[in-house]
């Protein structure tokens, strides 16, 4: 198979990538103001697919780190082949298919980090991955970065409740009206996330480009995502975003926790500031991971609520399997594409299928917008549980 057409094949693939990260990842910043009905859900997505596409524009120190850093490059460390790329990326493709069809709402950049770590490993030796750069810039973030996300969220969610506490019980029957204002808020911290999920998310597929690119002799070694990758990659995103990933907004917008309007705010002004961050410092950070962390705060930050740990387990898990599944198929996927063309083939026949059989399954049960959250009331976010003495309720 000739260079020219296995990098087109591998590109067109990065792309298929970067629209399933965008429809995997929409929930990240839509679904709790989706469920709290400060945005409906069409014009939400709507909103998240345009923030994606310009945040996409706005850095490429992520992008990088993953041309230049994850995987050793050109004449100073290993030459990856565009073929052993192409298997990654159908590691990381089929993780993403699979957990969008569970709804859960695990990490596209760790599903994209496994399989190509698995398919270099195979395909080349354990020489070819920088683990250094892999444990500071992915293994790190991975498991700080929820508990920061976290930590803030809850503060945040205890002073938005604080600084809205009436004492009197006239002053409490308005403060329905005044809590909902958070709902105002969440549109502009819903929009920061989905802004800030493209200078992330957007770059790490800018970057597989570049590799491939320089894999294959057509860019020099060290340099940046040219202009036409940024392009594509932030148009993919953005299209991705705009499909929507109901099946996963539905988990994060109500399987966690009961999500109300201050809660909402806390927790997308915190996950916001993390991925902000994290992208200025190159940090491939897993904004699925950032998100649950702060859904999961808010919620504890909040009196009268409660988590569904077992979601959380389950998401937990998920997040756990991500790196060594993607891993497992770039590793299959890369000792298929050894054998030559007839392999490349085959692995781009069976993650085809794979991926077919996926979208069948998930028109026999249909989630969309119209079905994706049965949206609270306004009221509902300042409501106590009867048991609670009329004291503590006028604390709170």
């Amino acid at each position: 198979m000739g260079i020219t057409l296995m990098i087109t094949l591998v590109i067109a693939l990065a792309l298929f990538f970067d629209f399933t990260n965008g429809f995997h990842d929409t929930a990240n910043a839509m679904a709790t103001p989706i469920a709290t009905g400060a945005i409906k859900p069409r014009r939400a997505v709507a909103l998240a697919a345009v923030l994606n596409l310009v945040g996409a524009f706005l850095s490429n120190e992520v992008a990088k780190t993953v041309s230049g850093g994850i995987i050793r490059e050109g004449t100073a460390g290993v030459h990856i082949t565009p073929e052993l790329i192409f298997a990654g990326l159908v590691g990381a493709v089929v993780w993403n298919m699979f957990t969008w069809l569970r709804g859960l709402p695990s990490s596209s950049s760790h599903a994209l980090f496994g399989g190509l770590i698995g398919a270099a490993v195979v395909g080349i030796g354990l020489y070819s991955v920088d683990f250094t750069t892999v444990f500071s810039k992915v293994i790190v973030p991975a498991v700080a970065a929820p508990l920061i996300a976290g930590t803030s969220a809850w503060i945040c969610t205890r002073i938005a409740y604080a600084v809205t506490t009436r004492r009197d019980a006239e002053a409490r029957e308005k403060l329905h009206h005044s809590r909902a204002g958070f709902r105002i808020g969440q549109i502009f911290t819903s929009s920061l996330v989905a802004l800030s999920h493209g200078t992330n998310d957007a770059q790490k597929t800018m970057g597989i480009i570049t590799l491939v690119l320089i894999a294959g002799g057509q860019q020099a070694v060290g340099t940046g995502p040219q202009m036409w990758v940024i392009v594509a990659c932030a148009a993919a995103i953005g299209l991705g975003t705009y499909a929507g990933g109901w099946r996963i907004i539905r988990t994060l917008g109500t399987g966690l926790t009961e999500v109300r309007p201050a809660q909402g705010f806390s927790s997308e002004s915190s996950t916001a500031a993390a991925i902000l961050a994290s992208s200025h410092l190159g940090f491939a950070l897993s904004t699925t991971q950032v998100t649950s962390g702060s859904v999961i705060g808010s919620g504890l930050g909040r009196h009268g609520t409660s988590i569904r740990w077992g979601t959380a387990a389950r998401i937990a898990l998920g997040w756990v399997l991500t790196l060594p599944a993607a891993a497992g198929v770039g590793g299959l996927s890369a000792y298929a594409v050894g054998l030559g063309p007839a392999g490349v083939a085959l692995i781009a026949a069976c993650g085809l299928a794979a991926v077919s059989w996926m979208f069948l399954l998930n028109r026999r049960q249909r989630v969309g917008h119209h079905n994706v959250i049965e949206v609270q009331e306004a009221g509902d976010a300042v409501s106590f549980p009867p048991r609670r003495t009329a004291r503590r309720a006028a604390r709170r």
